[in-house]
Protein backbone atom coordinates (compact mmCIF):
# COMPACT_ATOMS: atom_id res chain seq x y z
CA UNK A 1 0.00 0.00 0.00
CA UNK A 2 1.06 3.55 -0.65
CA UNK A 3 -0.12 6.74 -0.43
CA UNK A 4 -3.95 7.54 -1.20
CA UNK A 5 -6.86 10.34 -1.11
CA UNK A 6 -10.00 9.89 0.33
CA UNK A 7 -12.48 12.87 -0.59
CA UNK A 8 -11.57 14.56 2.82
CA UNK A 9 -8.41 12.55 4.49
CA UNK A 10 -5.23 12.03 3.31
CA UNK A 11 -3.38 8.98 3.75
CA UNK A 12 0.79 9.07 3.49
CA UNK A 13 3.34 6.84 4.09
CA UNK A 14 6.55 8.07 5.61
CA UNK A 15 8.11 5.41 6.29
CA UNK A 16 6.79 1.45 4.99
CA UNK A 17 6.21 1.50 8.93
CA UNK A 18 4.64 4.69 9.34
CA UNK A 19 1.13 6.19 7.92
CA UNK A 20 -0.02 9.56 8.33
CA UNK A 21 -4.20 10.16 8.79
CA UNK A 22 -4.54 13.63 7.69
CA UNK A 23 -8.02 15.26 7.87
CA UNK A 24 -8.35 17.55 4.71
CA UNK A 25 -10.97 19.93 5.55
CA UNK A 26 -9.02 23.06 6.35
CA UNK A 27 -11.53 25.41 5.13
CA UNK A 28 -13.67 24.00 7.55
CA UNK A 29 -11.39 23.87 10.24
CA UNK A 30 -11.64 20.33 10.12
CA UNK A 31 -15.21 19.61 10.90
CA UNK A 32 -16.63 16.49 11.68
CA UNK A 33 -19.34 15.58 8.74
CA UNK A 34 -20.28 12.04 7.95
CA UNK A 35 -17.70 11.97 4.53
CA UNK A 36 -15.00 12.70 7.23
CA UNK A 37 -16.00 10.67 9.56
CA UNK A 38 -16.43 7.57 7.19
CA UNK A 39 -12.87 8.73 5.02
CA UNK A 40 -11.02 8.32 8.70
CA UNK A 41 -12.65 4.73 9.24
CA UNK A 42 -11.22 4.00 5.74
CA UNK A 43 -8.04 5.16 6.24
CA UNK A 44 -7.77 4.05 9.95
CA UNK A 45 -8.40 0.85 8.16
CA UNK A 46 -6.42 0.42 5.69
CA UNK A 47 -3.78 1.43 8.15
CA UNK A 48 -5.09 -1.44 10.34
CA UNK A 49 -5.11 -4.00 7.27
CA UNK A 50 -1.63 -3.36 6.27
CA UNK A 51 0.76 -5.91 7.94
CA UNK A 52 4.04 -3.37 7.36
CA UNK A 53 2.33 -0.12 9.66
CA UNK A 54 3.31 -0.27 13.27
CA UNK A 55 2.38 3.28 14.06
CA UNK A 56 -0.28 6.02 12.45
CA UNK A 57 -0.51 9.59 13.19
CA UNK A 58 -3.68 11.52 13.10
CA UNK A 59 -3.37 14.91 12.08
CA UNK A 60 -5.58 18.02 10.92
CA UNK A 61 -4.59 20.21 7.87
CA UNK A 62 -4.90 24.36 8.23
CA UNK A 63 -4.09 25.92 11.34
CA UNK A 64 -7.02 24.42 13.65
CA UNK A 65 -6.62 20.25 14.57
CA UNK A 66 -10.61 20.30 14.70
CA UNK A 67 -13.87 22.48 15.32
CA UNK A 68 -15.93 19.67 16.22
CA UNK A 69 -18.88 18.08 14.63
CA UNK A 70 -19.75 19.67 11.40
CA UNK A 71 -23.10 21.65 12.64
CA UNK A 72 -24.09 22.64 8.67
CA UNK A 73 -24.51 18.93 7.79
CA UNK A 74 -21.09 18.83 5.68
CA UNK A 75 -21.65 17.92 2.06
CA UNK A 76 -25.09 17.02 2.55
CA UNK A 77 -25.18 13.22 2.34
CA UNK A 78 -27.25 10.68 4.58
CA UNK A 79 -26.29 7.87 6.36
CA UNK A 80 -27.34 5.49 3.77
CA UNK A 81 -24.85 7.10 1.27
CA UNK A 82 -22.50 4.97 3.55
CA UNK A 83 -21.48 1.47 3.90
CA UNK A 84 -21.87 1.65 8.20
CA UNK A 85 -20.40 -0.51 10.56
CA UNK A 86 -22.06 -0.96 13.51
CA UNK A 87 -25.51 -3.16 13.75
CA UNK A 88 -28.15 -0.62 14.98
CA UNK A 89 -29.84 0.59 11.58
CA UNK A 90 -33.20 2.47 11.62
CA UNK A 91 -31.36 6.04 11.36
CA UNK A 92 -34.28 7.65 9.80
CA UNK A 93 -36.70 6.90 12.69
CA UNK A 94 -38.54 9.25 14.68
CA UNK A 95 -38.16 10.57 17.56
CA UNK A 96 -35.04 9.66 19.83
CA UNK A 97 -34.95 6.33 18.19
CA UNK A 98 -32.83 7.06 14.88
CA UNK A 99 -31.20 10.68 16.69
CA UNK A 100 -29.71 7.75 18.88
CA UNK A 101 -28.73 4.76 16.32
CA UNK A 102 -26.92 7.68 14.52
CA UNK A 103 -24.96 8.92 17.45
CA UNK A 104 -23.91 5.33 18.45
CA UNK A 105 -22.91 4.72 14.59
CA UNK A 106 -20.97 7.77 13.93
CA UNK A 107 -19.82 8.70 17.29
CA UNK A 108 -19.30 6.65 20.24
CA UNK A 109 -19.43 2.76 18.49
CA UNK A 110 -16.76 4.64 15.74
CA UNK A 111 -14.93 6.18 18.91
CA UNK A 112 -14.60 2.81 20.53
CA UNK A 113 -13.62 1.03 17.32
CA UNK A 114 -10.68 3.42 16.29
CA UNK A 115 -9.65 3.00 20.21
CA UNK A 116 -9.10 -0.24 20.29
CA UNK A 117 -7.23 -0.72 16.30
CA UNK A 118 -4.61 -2.99 17.85
CA UNK A 119 -1.35 -0.38 16.76
CA UNK A 120 -0.53 3.05 18.47
CA UNK A 121 -1.82 5.81 16.82
CA UNK A 122 -0.31 9.29 18.23
CA UNK A 123 -1.99 12.39 17.94
CA UNK A 124 -0.41 15.60 16.67
CA UNK A 125 -2.80 18.45 17.83
CA UNK A 126 -2.47 22.47 16.95
CA UNK A 127 -4.64 25.07 17.22
CA UNK A 128 -8.11 24.80 18.48
CA UNK A 129 -10.00 21.46 19.53
CA UNK A 130 -13.33 21.84 19.82
CA UNK A 131 -16.41 19.06 21.73
CA UNK A 132 -16.60 16.85 18.83
CA UNK A 133 -13.37 17.14 17.62
CA UNK A 134 -12.08 15.70 21.33
CA UNK A 135 -13.08 12.29 20.78
CA UNK A 136 -10.86 12.39 18.14
CA UNK A 137 -7.66 13.21 20.08
CA UNK A 138 -8.96 11.08 22.80
CA UNK A 139 -9.11 7.50 20.84
CA UNK A 140 -5.52 8.11 20.29
CA UNK A 141 -2.91 6.24 22.29
CA UNK A 142 -0.49 9.43 22.68
CA UNK A 143 -1.25 13.19 22.54
CA UNK A 144 0.97 15.20 21.08
CA UNK A 145 0.41 19.11 20.64
CA UNK A 146 2.27 22.45 20.25
CA UNK A 147 2.39 25.14 22.75
CA UNK A 148 -0.55 27.04 21.35
CA UNK A 149 -3.17 24.25 21.82
CA UNK A 150 -6.20 24.22 23.24
CA UNK A 151 -9.14 22.21 24.32
CA UNK A 152 -13.05 23.20 24.71
CA UNK A 153 -16.08 21.43 25.55
CA UNK A 154 -19.38 23.50 25.33
CA UNK A 155 -22.26 21.60 24.33
CA UNK A 156 -23.55 21.86 28.35
CA UNK A 157 -24.29 25.00 26.98
CA UNK A 158 -27.31 23.15 25.01
CA UNK A 159 -28.17 21.48 28.21
CA UNK A 160 -26.57 18.30 27.10
CA UNK A 161 -23.73 16.46 29.08
CA UNK A 162 -20.82 16.74 26.69
CA UNK A 163 -19.66 15.17 23.46
CA UNK A 164 -21.15 11.72 22.79
CA UNK A 165 -17.29 9.95 23.64
CA UNK A 166 -17.56 11.19 26.93
CA UNK A 167 -14.42 10.41 28.38
CA UNK A 168 -13.54 14.01 30.24
CA UNK A 169 -13.09 12.54 33.47
CA UNK A 170 -10.52 9.62 32.38
CA UNK A 171 -8.46 12.64 30.57
CA UNK A 172 -8.50 15.26 32.78
CA UNK A 173 -9.71 13.48 36.35
CA UNK A 174 -12.95 14.69 37.73
CA UNK A 175 -12.51 17.75 39.40
CA UNK A 176 -10.97 19.49 35.95
CA UNK A 177 -13.78 17.72 33.91
CA UNK A 178 -16.21 19.57 35.89
CA UNK A 179 -14.25 22.84 35.51
CA UNK A 180 -14.16 22.58 31.62
CA UNK A 181 -17.63 21.70 31.21
CA UNK A 182 -19.71 23.69 33.29
CA UNK A 183 -17.36 26.45 32.45
CA UNK A 184 -16.92 26.12 28.57
CA UNK A 185 -13.63 27.39 29.64
CA UNK A 186 -10.57 26.30 27.29
CA UNK A 187 -7.91 24.08 28.59
CA UNK A 188 -4.53 25.19 27.20
CA UNK A 189 -1.86 23.01 26.64
CA UNK A 190 0.48 23.25 29.36
CA UNK A 191 -2.63 22.32 31.76
CA UNK A 192 -3.72 19.32 29.25
CA UNK A 193 -0.09 18.35 29.90
CA UNK A 194 0.21 19.15 33.66
CA UNK A 195 -3.29 16.77 33.98
CA UNK A 196 -1.91 14.01 31.83
CA UNK A 197 -4.20 14.38 28.97
CA UNK A 198 -1.48 14.94 27.04
CA UNK A 199 1.81 13.51 26.61
CA UNK A 200 4.39 16.22 25.04
CA UNK A 201 4.34 20.04 24.67
CA UNK A 202 6.85 21.01 21.61
CA UNK A 203 6.51 24.67 20.01
CA UNK A 204 4.17 25.05 17.02
CA UNK A 205 7.26 24.49 14.23
CA UNK A 206 8.75 21.21 15.96
CA UNK A 207 5.26 19.72 16.33
CA UNK A 208 5.57 17.40 13.12
CA UNK A 209 9.36 16.77 13.22
CA UNK A 210 8.84 15.92 16.84
CA UNK A 211 5.71 13.52 16.47
CA UNK A 212 7.62 11.45 13.33
CA UNK A 213 10.46 11.17 15.63
CA UNK A 214 8.57 9.57 18.01
CA UNK A 215 6.66 7.53 15.98
CA UNK A 216 10.29 6.03 14.61
CA UNK A 217 10.99 5.04 17.75
CA UNK A 218 7.85 3.40 18.23
CA UNK A 219 8.42 1.60 15.24
CA UNK A 220 11.64 -0.32 16.04
CA UNK A 221 9.59 -2.51 18.40
CA UNK A 222 8.07 -5.15 17.62
CA UNK A 223 4.53 -5.68 15.97
CA UNK A 224 3.37 -8.23 18.12
CA UNK A 225 4.78 -6.66 21.54
CA UNK A 226 3.05 -3.11 20.53
CA UNK A 227 -0.63 -4.85 19.91
CA UNK A 228 -0.44 -7.20 22.97
CA UNK A 229 0.82 -3.74 24.80
CA UNK A 230 -2.33 -1.67 23.70
CA UNK A 231 -4.99 -4.55 24.06
CA UNK A 232 -3.17 -4.84 27.75
CA UNK A 233 -3.53 -0.82 28.40
CA UNK A 234 -6.93 -0.94 26.76
CA UNK A 235 -8.28 -4.27 29.19
CA UNK A 236 -6.69 -2.61 32.12
CA UNK A 237 -9.11 0.67 31.51
CA UNK A 238 -11.80 -1.14 30.52
CA UNK A 239 -11.49 -3.42 33.70
CA UNK A 240 -11.44 0.03 35.81
CA UNK A 241 -15.03 0.58 34.29
CA UNK A 242 -14.51 2.84 31.35
CA UNK A 243 -16.16 2.08 28.83
CA UNK A 244 -19.39 1.37 31.70
CA UNK A 245 -19.39 4.88 31.97
CA UNK A 246 -19.02 5.97 28.60
CA UNK A 247 -22.15 3.99 27.12
CA UNK A 248 -24.20 5.15 30.13
CA UNK A 249 -22.72 9.21 29.60
CA UNK A 250 -23.96 8.10 26.24
CA UNK A 251 -27.55 7.34 27.05
CA UNK A 252 -27.80 10.44 29.26
CA UNK A 253 -26.03 12.38 26.30
CA UNK A 254 -29.56 10.95 24.22
CA UNK A 255 -31.75 12.12 26.12
CA UNK A 256 -30.18 15.72 26.77
CA UNK A 257 -30.52 16.05 22.87
CA UNK A 258 -33.53 14.41 22.54
CA UNK A 259 -34.25 17.02 25.05
CA UNK A 260 -32.98 19.78 23.46
CA UNK A 261 -34.68 18.82 20.40
CA UNK A 262 -38.33 19.13 21.43
CA UNK A 263 -37.25 22.22 23.61
CA UNK A 264 -35.79 24.40 20.10
CA UNK A 265 -37.61 22.38 17.24
CA UNK A 266 -34.29 21.96 15.63
CA UNK A 267 -31.79 19.45 14.60
CA UNK A 268 -28.81 20.50 12.44
CA UNK A 269 -28.19 24.07 12.10
CA UNK A 270 -28.66 25.77 8.81
CA UNK A 271 -25.67 27.43 6.55
CA UNK A 272 -27.22 30.95 8.24
CA UNK A 273 -27.38 29.84 11.77
CA UNK A 274 -23.72 27.94 12.28
CA UNK A 275 -22.05 31.12 12.41
CA UNK A 276 -23.77 32.18 15.63
CA UNK A 277 -23.74 28.81 17.56
CA UNK A 278 -20.60 28.88 19.97
CA UNK A 279 -18.12 26.55 18.72
CA UNK A 280 -19.24 25.89 15.23
CA UNK A 281 -16.70 26.97 12.64
CA UNK A 282 -17.08 29.94 10.37
CA UNK A 283 -15.77 30.19 6.85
Amino acid sequence: MSDHDFETVLYRELTPEIVRVIMNRPEARNAQDLQLTYDLNDAFDRGAQDPKVKVMILSGAGPHFSSGHDMRGGNGKAMSDFETVGTWGSFDAPGAEGAMAREEEIYLGMCRRWRNIPKPIIAEVQGKTIAGGLMLVWICDIIVCSEDAEFRDLVVGWGIPGVEYFAHPWELGHRKAREMLFTSDWVSAQDAYRLGMVNQVVPREELSAYTEAMARKIAEKPSFGLKMTKEAINQAQDAQGQWNALQSAFMMHTLAHTHWRELTGRGLYTAEEAPKVPGTYKP
